[in-house]
């Protein structure tokens, strides 16, 4: 339009204003401003408003505020929404101090924030979990004597709960009763599971009894805060009863209502009324199986449980209640603690059930027995994972292919490698590397395959036995041992390997390359059909 001779409008700009606005380009908006000052359009107070709001929804906020001093150089007067608009913007970025400068001058220019303008402030800075700045807010209302309304109470007081001033909470809800308003189930929720969480579990229980005295009936959640914070200062009994309560109700607790009163059994050794509980759950529809696993990992988050745990496992076993993935759970935490011989006794024991172990458990059995040295029965547990149509875990994968890199069994290890990456999204950052450095072997030069060896301690993986298995396996197949000595050599230079573990790779690598080479020559005599008459003239070296 101004090519054509005809300056824009201010109706044009307000519509491109709008536009950009509505989809949060603030700083579009910006650039359409300072297009309206160049062509002298001044806008009215009510696209300001509009201009200062997209800019502080898009966190520009400095900009916003030289708007507004553009917008008092024009001489407009300020309405409560642009007052509204830069201290909800102030509150985000925590300028409490200009926040109470535009109270004040709201308050003597145009009028006294009410009580929706301080909840909108309060609502802003509980988002920011700037609780002190909402007190001194809630200050500020009351000497401007705006009496704060239930949404202005429920927001600051869940706030409070959540930030751990639930005594701060209890006062304002204090006055709420003082003032007869209607409190919220969600206000006596947020105080009860606040004061469990304090270990004020008296005080929460005499909130549930104002709760239904009240009329209002308490829903799950408050049931299951309650009944944790009695389990925690070993008031079972008491928990046990409000368990009850929940039944008659037909709250249908939950495996977080069942939990707290099952760990405090198990603590106190009542196992009898353990198995009475889990019993009851049993005839109210419950997967017991399925809770009693959730109930183990829950017990062995924490180190000092494992054994008060495995003792309650004990006592279950006899009641038959065992399943395969409480003795994943079990052997995976004793692995984790070190107890790798107590892991492998779970998982005979499981051999021995009529439980069937599932491709967990090999994974699992695979780590201990690596662990504890023993390859071939690691090996034996993944040829029964594979026979199940199963994947193993990534880190069943990774454990033996060190394993067996360790022990020199080159060409075991590279397979495993091709069938992990064939099998996961994901695998481990060497088995990637593997097929390179196999690869770059094509090459029989030691300076190429260092410098993936280089690229490899960048990505933050250096080198292990598994990637000089592939060195090996790789320079066997396509370049020469004198080359593969090389690399060695130069990665004891670089001091990632020690010169008695070159001495043990540059041994693996003799034999492996006797190998291939022996296989070559079995392989020369059976195309020329020199082994039968081998065989024939009474050469024992070729019998299978």
């Amino acid at each position: 339009m101004h090519m054509q001779g005809k300056p824009p409008s201010e109706k044009q700009f307000e519509i491109l204003i709008r536009m950009h606005a509505d989809e949060n380009r603030g700083l579009r908006v910006y650039y359409v401003y300072e297009k309206m000052k160049k062509f002298g359009v001044k806008p009215r107070v009510f696209l300001y408003n509009r201009i200062m709001d997209a800019l502080v929804k898009t966190d520009h906020l400095d900009l916003a505020i030289s708007v507004y001093n553009d917008f008092k150089e024009d001489g407009l007067v300020e309405e409560s929404i642009t007052f509204m608009i830069l201290i909800k913007g102030l509150c985000k970025a925590g300028r409490m101090d200009e926040v109470f400068d535009l109270l004040g001058r709201m308050r003597n220019n145009l009028c006294k924030p009410d009580v929706f303008a301080y909840t909108a402030v309060v609502k802003v800075l509980v988002s920011e979990g700037n609780l002190e700045s909402c007190l001194r807010v809630w200050e500020e209302m009351h000497r401007d004597g705006v009496h704060p309304d239930v949404m202005a109470y429920s927001t600051l007081i869940m706030a409070l709960c959540e930030g751990n001033r639930v005594d701060k909470g209890y006062e304002l809800f204090k006055e709420m009763k003082e003032r007869k308003y209607l409190i919220d189930r969600a206000i006596y929720g947020s105080l009860i599971e606040a004061y469990v969480a304090d270990q004020k579990v008296g005080l929460a229980c005499d909130l549930l009894k104002d709760l239904m005295g009240s009329g209002y009936r308490a829903d799950l959640s408050i049931y299951n805060s309650l009944i944790k914070g009695l389990c925690n200062v070993q008031q079972v009994d008491r928990a046990y009863k409000l368990l009850q309560v929940t039944i008659q109700e037909d709250l249908q607790p939950d495996f977080s209502t069942m939990n707290p009163i099952l760990v405090s059994y198990a603590e106190l050794k009542r196992m009898d009324e353990f198995c009475t509980l889990l019993a009851q759950m049993q005839k109210l529809g419950y997967c017991v199986i399925d809770d009693l696993s959730k109930f183990f990992s829950f017990m062995v988050e924490k180190d000092d449980r494992v054994t008060l745990a495995l003792e309650v496992f004990e006592y279950l076993k006899k009641k038959n209640y065992r399943t395969v993935s409480v003795y994943n759970i079990f052997m995976e935490s004793l692995l984790k603690n070190g107890e790798v011989n107590k892991a492998l006794e779970l998982f005979r024991e499981l051999n021995d059930s009529d439980l069937v172990p599932d491709s967990i458990t090999y994974s699992n059995a695979i780590l201990c027995y690596v662990e504890a040295g023993n390859i071939h029965e690691a090996c034996t547990c993944y040829n029964r994972i594979k026979e199940s149509s199963s994947i193993p875990s990534i880190d069943a994968y990774y454990s033996l292919g060190k394993g067996l890199s360790i022990l020199g069994e080159v060409d075991a290890v590279i397979e495993l490698v091709r069938d992990c990456l064939a099998h996961v999204t994901s695998g481990p950052m060497e088995f990637k590397y593997t097929l390179t450095i196999i690869h770059v072997c094509k090459l029989n030069n030691a300076g190429k395959l260092i410098d993936v060896v280089n690229e490899m301690v960048d990505q933050g993986c250096p080198p292990n036995s598994v990637i000089y298995a592939a060195i090996i396996y790789g320079m066997c197949k396509h370049g020469t041992i004198e080359e593969a000595r090389k690399v060695f050599a130069r990665m004891r230079e670089l001091k990632f390997l020690s010169e008695a573990d070159e001495i043990v790779y540059d041994e693996i690598l003799v034999d492996h390359m006797k190998k291939k080479t022996a296989d070559l020559v079995l392989s020369g005599l059976k195309f020329f059909g020199l082994e039968s008459k081998l065989k024939a003239k009474g050469c024992t070296v070729l019998s299978s």
